[in-house]
C-alpha cells in the first residue's frame, strides 16, 4: 500500500463525502448554516481523519486518528437520521445512505482493532 488512497475505507468514506453533498443540496436553505454545514463536515471529516493518520509516523497516532474517524461516522449518522426526521429526504434515501454509513462503521471497526493489535 503505498498512499491512503489505496485504501478501500478512505475511498468508501470519500463516496460518503459526495453523498451526503448530494442529499444536502436539497435541504431547506434556511439549513445552509445549521445541518447542511454540519453534516458536510462530519462527513468530510471521515476520509480526512483517515488519510491524516496515515501519513503519521506511528500507529498510536493512526490508531487515534482512526477513532476520530470513527466519532465522526457516528456524528454522521446521528445527522442524517435528525434530516430525516425532519422529512428532508425520503426513507429510501436516508435507507441507502445509513447503509453505506454502516458498512464504514465495520470496516472502520475492524481496521482499528488491527492497527490496535500492532500498538
Amino acid at each position: 500500500m503505498k498512499t491512503f488512497r489505496d485504501l478501500l475505507i478512505w475511498q468508501k468514506a470519500m463516496n460518503l463525502v459526495t453523498d451526503s453533498y448530494t442529499i444536502t443540496n436539497a435541504f431547506p436553505k434556511n439549513e445552509q448554516f445549521g445541518l447542511t454545514s454540519q453534516l458536510r463536515r462530519c462527513a468530510v471529516s471521515i476520509p480526512s481523519n483517515i488519510a491524516e493518520g496515515f501519513g503519521r509516523n506511528t500507529n498510536r497516532d493512526y490508531h487515534r486518528f482512526l477513532k476520530i474517524s470513527l466519532g465522526s461516522l457516528f456524528e454522521f449518522q446521528t445527522q442524517i437520521e435528525i434530516a430525516y426526521n425532519l422529512k428532508y429526504y425520503s426513507e429510501t434515501e436516508f435507507n441507502n445512505i445509513y447503509e453505506k454509513s454502516r458498512e464504514i462503521e465495520r470496516m472502520l471497526s475492524s481496521f482499528i482493532d488491527k492497527v490496535r493489535k500492532t500498538l
